[in-house]
C-alpha cells in the first residue's frame, strides 16, 4: 500500500512539473494559423483583425462563385486587391469594401482575369510568400515586386506597402468592388495631399430588402503627388471626385517611391458617417505600424488563453487554437468609438455598449453563443442588448442580420434560443421582461412584411406543423419552431407565465405531426393531413428536397434536441433508436442537394449544421460509448491543420465552436437548457478560466488516438456515472476527470440526462 502511494504520489509529481514546464513556454497565438478553413469549402479569410472587430483587412481574390464568399480561396493564384469588411465562413457572399491595390508601372483601372495579371491591376503571388498570424497578414505581390502588410484595431485598418524604386507607384481605390457583387452607389472625393473620404452602397446578403451604406475615411503617411480618378474603366487624371450609379468607378493616388520605401495607410470606417470613420482613426493616432501588429497580437493573446490546453499534440493544438480564434471573429462590432450605430431604419443610435451586428444565428445558436456563456459572458450580454435593440427598432428580433440589415435568410427565430440560454443559465445585464416580450412575439405573431419571423407560423398554429403546399421547407420549419416554442417557454417558466408556458410547451410537441412510423422519417404533411412524396419516383430520403432546409430526411429526422426522449419513443424505444442511428452513420453517403452539405459519414453531414448535436443522441439511450466513438472520429478525421481543415463552411464560429467543446469532452445538444452532454475529451488536460475568477480544469487519465473509451469519470474527486453535467458545475469551477481506455465500458452513463419537457407548469421543479 505503501509503495503503491510513493508510486501515485511520483506520477503526479511528473505530471505536475510536465503541465508547468510546457505552460511556462506556450503561447497560443502561435498555434492559430488563419489559413485553415480558406480551401475547399470551408469560406474563412486569412486577413488580419481584432477579437470581434468592425474591419478585417484581407485579400480578394476573387468575388465570384460559392467558394469565394469571404473573397479568398487558397487555390487561387492572383490577388485582386485587399478590402476591409469580409464575413468569416458564410455561405453566401458580401462585403469587400473600400478596397485598395498597390501597383507599380502602367496605371491600370480595371482587375483583370485571374490567369492574365497583364491585362488588369491584379498580380501574381506565391502562398510560400503570405504569412497569417493573429492581427497580422502579408504578401508579395509578384508583378509589382510590392510587399503588403495588413494589421488592425477594433475600427481601423491598418495597411503597409514596402515598394520599389519608381517614379510610377499607385494606390489605387476601387469602389466598384464587392464580394458576390458589385456596388450599387458610391462617392468619394480627394481631399488635400493625403486623405481620401467617402461611402459606398451595395450588399444584398441572401436576400435582404435593402443594401447597407459604409463610410470610410482613408489616410495615407506620405502625401501623393498626382491623383485622378476612373469611370467605367477611363481614367480621368487630376479630377478630385467621382460619384457613381451601378457603373465601375474608382480613384488613385500616385507617388515617386525609393526601394524599400514604406507608405502606411490607415482606413477608418463607419456606417453612420464620414465624421464617425474620422473620429475611429482615433484608434491609432500615429503611424507605428509595428506597434499595432503587436497590440493586435496581445489582444488575441488575452482572449485566447482563456482555453489553456497542455498536449505535446502540435497539430490538435493548431486546429484547436485556430477554432477558437475563428468563434471569436463574429458577431462583430457595429458602433463607432462614440457609441453611435445606424438601426434598421436608418435611424442614429448610441449606446454605452458594444452595439454588434453578424448575426448568422441559424448556425451559432448551436455552440457558438452557449460557449459565450462560459468564455465570454459579458460579450454575450452586450450581443442580446444588440438584439434588443433591433427589435426596438426594427419590430423583430433578427434570424440573420448583417450591418444594419435584416436578410430574412434561414429558417426559425433562434433568437429564442440564444435569449433563452442566457437566461436559464442566468446571465443578468440584459433585461429579461423585454427579453421575453421580443421572443413571445416570434412565438405568437407571423409577419410577412419587409422581415419575415416564422414563415408560416399561422398554419402552424392551426395545423400543428407547416403545410408543405402552403409554404417552401416546411417539415424544417415545424421541426425548429417546435424547438423554438421550447426555448421561449423556458423563459416563460422562469418569468412565472404560466399560461404561455403550457400553451408552448404542448406545441413544442408538435414534431410528432411529422414522424412516419412507417419509414421512420420526418416527413411532409399537405394542409389535408397526408405525408407527401418527394415527386413521382416516392420518397427518397437522400434527397435534399425542397420540404427541408439544406438537409434531407436523415439529417432533420433528428432535430428534436429539447424532446430526445420522446423521440425515442416515436421509433419505438432505446433499441430502435439505436438502430436508426447506427444507419444514420452506416448508410451509403450518396446526396442529391446543394454544394454546402458536406463532411459526410454515412447520411451524418457535419459540414452543415442541423447534423452537429446527433453524435451526442447516443447518450440518452445509454450508448455512451458509440457518442465518444463518433465524435473522436469527427475530430480525427473531419477537421485538419492545413487550408482545407474544414469540411464545410466554417459559418461564423459554429463549426469551431463545435470543435472546441468537443475537444474539450462535453456539448450543449439542447441550448435553452443548463445541460451538456460528455463525450470524448481530445487533450489530456484543459483549464478553463472562467470570467469569475474560477478554473474549471479537464483531465483525460491515459488518453490517446487508441484510448478514446471513457471508462470513468470524476467531478471534484467524486465518481459521477453520468455522461452529462451541468452549467452550474462548470462555472462552480473544479475539476472534471475522464479516466479512458481503448475498449468501451457499455456500463457507464447509467444515469440518463434529464428529461427537460414537462407536460404542465405545476411540474416545474421549483414550485
Amino acid at each position: 500500500m505503501v509503495e503503491k502511494r510513493i508510486v501515485n504520489v511520483f506520477s503526479a509529481l511528473l505530471v505536475f512539473a510536465h503541465a508547468n514546464l510546457f505552460s511556462e513556454n506556450f503561447d497560443p497565438v502561435k498555434y492559430v494559423d488563419p489559413f485553415i478553413g480558406t480551401a475547399e469549402h470551408g469560406h474563412t479569410f486569412p486577413g488580419a483583425c481584432v477579437p470581434f472587430g468592425m474591419v478585417q483587412p484581407s485579400p480578394d481574390t476573387g468575388t465570384t462563385g460559392w467558394d469565394w464568399c469571404s473573397g479568398y480561396h487558397y487555390s487561387d493564384e492572383s490577388i485582386m486587391g485587399f478590402s476591409q469588411t469580409h464575413l468569416s465562413g458564410t455561405g453566401a457572399a458580401d462585403y469587400g469594401e473600400v478596397m485598395l491595390m498597390p501597383i507599380v508601372g502602367v496605371l491600370k483601372v480595371i482587375p483583370g482575369p485571374k490567369n492574365n495579371t497583364w491585362v488588369g491591376y491584379r498580380s501574381k503571388f506565391k502562398h510560400y510568400m503570405e504569412k497569417a498570424k493573429p492581427g497580422y497578414y502579408s504578401v508579395y505581390l509578384d508583378d509589382y515586386g510590392v510587399k503588403v502588410e495588413l494589421t488592425a484595431s477594433k475600427r481601423v485598418a491598418f495597411h503597409r506597402y514596402t515598394f520599389p524604386e519608381s517614379d510610377k507607384s499607385y494606390l489605387l481605390l476601387d469602389l466598384f468592388h464587392r464580394i458576390g457583387g458589385a456596388s450599387e452607389k458610391a462617392k468619394a472625393k480627394i481631399v488635400g495631399n493625403d486623405e481620401v473620404v467617402g461611402h459606398i452602397t451595395g450588399g444584398h446578403f441572401c436576400g435582404a430588402a435593402k443594401p447597407h451604406t459604409v463610410y470610410f475615411v482613408v489616410k495615407f503617411s506620405k502625401p501623393f503627388e498626382r491623383y485622378g480618378t476612373w469611370r467605367v474603366f477611363l481614367p480621368l487624371p487630376g479630377k478630385r471626385e467621382i460619384s457613381v450609379d451601378r457603373q465601375p468607378a474608382g480613384l488613385y493616388v500616385g507617388f515617386k517611391t525609393d526601394r524599400g520605401e514604406q507608405i502606411l495607410v490607415k482606413i477608418g470606417i463607419s456606417y453612420v458617417s464620414i465624421e464617425g470613420a474620422r473620429r475611429n482613426l482615433e484608434e491609432i493616432p500615429d503611424w507605428n505600424f509595428d506597434r499595432v501588429v503587436r497590440q493586435a497580437e496581445e489582444i488575441w493573446r488575452k482572449e485566447l488563453s482563456k482555453i489553456e490546453i497542455y498536449s505535446k499534440d502540435d497539430k490538435n493544438l493548431r486546429k484547436f487554437y485556430t477554432a477558437l480564434y475563428h468563434s471569436f471573429v463574429h458577431p462583430s462590432l457595429f458602433s463607432d468609438i462614440d457609441g453611435k450605430y445606424v438601426g434598421p431604419n436608418d435611424k442614429i443610435y448610441a449606446s454605452d455598449y458594444e452595439h454588434y451586428t453578424i448575426f448568422s444565428i441559424w448556425d451559432t445558436f448551436r455552440a457558438l453563443h452557449p460557449l459565450f456563456t462560459i468564455i465570454q459572458p459579458e460579450k454575450n450580454i452586450d450581443m442580446i442588448k444588440s438584439l434588443l435593440d433591433i427589435y426596438e427598432q426594427g419590430g423583430w428580433l433578427p434570424k440573420w442580420y448583417k450591418a444594419n440589415r435584416y436578410t430574412n435568410c434561414m429558417i426559425g427565430t433562434h433568437a429564442d434560443s440564444v435569449i433563452a440560454d442566457a437566461i436559464v443559465k442566468g446571465l443578468k445585464g440584459f433585461n429579461w421582461s423585454k427579453a421575453y416580450k421580443a421572443i413571445r412575439k416570434d412565438a405568437f405573431e407571423e409577419n410577412l412584411g419587409y422581415y419575415e419571423s416564422r414563415r408560416g407560423l399561422k398554419d402552424y398554429m392551426k395545423f400543428g406543423y407547416v403545410p408543405v403546399d402552403r409554404i417552401g421547407e416546411a417539415t424544417s420549419r415545424t421541426l425548429e419552431f417546435a424547438y423554438d416554442d421550447f426555448c421561449v417557454a423556458q423563459v416563460a417558466k422562469k418569468l412565472d407565465f404560466k399560461g404561455d408556458y403550457e400553451a408552448l410547451i404542448r406545441r413544442s410537441k408538435n414534431y410528432k405531426n411529422l414522424f412516419d412510423p412507417d419509414l421512420g422519417f420526418m416527413r411532409g404533411k399537405d394542409s389535408s393531413g397526408n405525408f407527401v412524396l418527394h415527386d413521382s419516383s416516392g420518397f427518397d430520403p437522400t434527397v435534399a428536397h425542397r420540404y427541408y432546409t439544406e438537409g434531407n430526411a436523415w439529417q432533420w429526422t433528428f432535430f428534436v434536441p429539447h424532446d430526445v426522449y420522446g423521440l425515442v419513443d416515436l421509433f419505438g424505444g432505446k433499441e430502435n433508436f439505436e438502430r436508426k442511428l447506427d444507419e444514420l452513420f452506416s448508410t451509403a453517403s450518396k446526396l442529391k442537394g446543394p454544394p454546402d452539405i458536406t463532411g459526410l459519414i454515412g447520411q451524418y453531414a457535419h459540414g452543415n449544421e442541423p447534423s452537429h448535436h446527433i453524435p451526442y443522441l447516443y447518450v440518452y439511450i445509454g450508448k455512451a460509448w458509440k457518442t465518444q466513438k463518433m465524435v473522436r472520429y469527427i475530430m480525427d478525421n473531419l477537421y485538419g491543420d492545413t487550408p482545407a481543415g474544414l469540411c464545410g463552411n466554417e459559418d461564423c464560429g459554429q463549426m469551431s465552436a463545435w470543435f472546441i467543446f468537443s475537444a474539450l469532452g462535453f456539448y450543449p445538444v439542447c441550448p435553452g437548457t443548463p445541460y451538456y452532454i460528455l463525450g470524448s475529451p481530445l487533450f489530456e488536460k484543459a483549464v478553463v478560466n472562467l470570467p469569475n475568477g474560477k478554473k474549471f480544469t479537464i483531465l483525460a487519465e491515459n488518453n490517446s488516438r487508441i484510448n478514446i473509451y471513457v471508462q470513468k469519470v470524476y467531478l471534484n474527486d467524486k465518481e459521477i456515472n453520468r455522461a452529462w453535467i451541468t452549467h452550474e458545475e462548470i462555472m462552480s469551477g473544479g475539476t472534471l476527470k475522464f479516466v479512458m481506455g481503448d475498449k468501451p465500458n457499455e456500463n457507464f452513463g447509467g444515469i440518463l440526462p434529464p428529461s427537460i419537457l414537462q407536460e404542465s407548469f405545476s411540474n416545474d421543479p421549483r414550485k
